[in-house]
This record gives structure tokens, sequence and C-alpha cells, in this order.
């Protein structure tokens, strides 16, 4: 499995575009594509990695933030104009349907019924496992603002985690046991900002759930340009786990 961090910022960032990760693996014999989150600044992000209309397979939606998902008008649009005819599936929690189809209408009106590709939604909640596009999926509501699911995939080799945004819970916790990659949302280094995990938080929850690494995105802009050095201090002393900070365009292999 491969994992492209598009992105890896906040919804305000001057510098680092909203956080977006896109998962390429194989299963069946088969080439799997998914993006997680698609917020205003990510298409043109994902349009830099392939032109091909119909090589993604799936999006993702943690929540309806417009930092997570008011990329994807966008990216239908572009679809459309590309004429991409290969179905699109869209999972996100219970009303991910009539947001999409809101959002594309007010963004480009009338263009969703000019679309000659399906979109197919699932619903997904925490107590649903479901089987798509070749891949096993799980979610857990995360502690933010708005409700939020972060979401485990499973390609029968490789698990990842990908907490959207908020706090850690017990029930993401439990989600993320033995992955082999946790991407979390880390606002700051440390202290408290409702809604939102902090650098020391997420590096204590993957070592519980047992997670090989992770991977540390959405941090704050000033706390970013204030306080780089005192993470990246902090990283360089972490022996039991593997921890990240990726910059936008950093790939890695599982």
């Amino acid at each position: 499995m491969r994992v492209v961090f598009l992105g890896v910022g906040e919804a305000c960032d001057e510098r680092y575009a909203n956080t977006s990760i896109w998962l390429r693996t194989e299963t069946d014999g088969l080439q799997r594509s998914v993006l997680l989150d698609c917020g205003f600044t990510v298409p043109s992000l994902y349009w830099r990695q392939t032109t091909n209309p119909d090589d993604l397979d799936a999006l993702w939606i943690s929540h309806f933030h417009g930092d997570h998902f008011f990329g994807v008008p966008a990216l239908l649009l572009r679809f459309w104009e590309t004429k991409r005819e290969k179905p699109l599936t869209i999972l996100g929690q219970s009303g991910v349907e009539d947001m999409v189809r809101r959002t594309m209408e007010l963004a480009y009106p009338h263009f969703l019924q000019k679309l000659m590709y399906p979109l197919e939604f699932i619903t997904a909640e925490p107590t649903r496992e479901i089987l798509a596009v070749g891949l096993k999926w799980q979610f857990a509501l995360n502690g933010h603002g708005q409700r939020d699911l972060a979401v485990r995939i499973e390609d029968g080799a490789h698990s990842v985690f990908y907490s959207g945004d908020g706090l850690p819970t017990p029930e993401t916790a439990a989600l993320a046991e033995g992955c082999d990659l946790v991407i979390h949302e880390a606002f700051r280094m440390e202290g408290v900002t409702p809604g939102h995990g902090t650098v020391r938080e997420c590096i204590d929850f993957s070592r519980r759930a047992r997670a090989a690494s992770l991977a540390l995105v959405h941090l704050q802009r000033d706390e970013r340009k204030e306080r780089f050095s005192d993470i990246l201090n902090l990283l360089k002393g972490i022996e039991d786990i593997q921890v990240l900070l990726p910059e936008p365009g950093d790939e890695l292999n599982l």
C-alpha cells in the first residue's frame, strides 16, 4: 500500500494545503485508489498526481467542515470534463449523499444531472463494517466539534487508520489497534484545544494502539511556525514507534 500525503495543513494555513491522503494498493489483482478527505485546496494536488479520470475508486469524507469536503464539487466537475464513465464510490456518515448533492448544486448548479458516471453513496456508522472497492472499512466516533468519523482501511496485507479531525477516544483507540499506520490530526504540540488532538496525545494514542507508525497532520499554522523545532526535538526522542511529520507530497510505502 502506498500512502501519499497530498496536503497536511489545517483550514486556514496559507502555506500548507488542507489535509488529504491518497491511498493506492492492489486487491484481487486490481489497482485500488482511495482519497481520504477533499477540502477546498485539495483537487489541484490530486490532479498533479494523476490526470486519469478513471483512477479514483472511492472518496472518504470524515466530516462536513469545509477543509475536509468543500473540494468535492471541483473534483466531480473535472471528472465530468475529462469524460469519466467509471462509477465513483463516496463514503461518509449519515447525510453524506444529501450534503454532497447540495454542495455540488450550490457550486455548479444543474451539473449533477450532466455527470456521465454514477455516484454510489455508502453510509458509514460506527457499528458498520463495509466491504467496498475491494477494501475493508471500519469506523469510530472521534471527539470533534462537529460529528467526525475516524476510519480504518485494510487491503488484506496492510491497515491504515485516519482520524479526520478530533481528540482520540476509547472507540478510535480500539479501531486503530495494531494498524501499520496511524494518521492523526495533531493541532498543537500540547495543551488543550477543544475538539482537537495534540502531538503528545497522538504519540500516547499510537502506543496504546500498538501501531507500527504514526503520521502527524493538520498542525495549527502558528504552532508549525513557532514550535516546529520543539516538535522535532520531541520526535527525535521517540524510539519505540516511528513518528513522521510529513510534508506535502511525501510518500510512504507500507
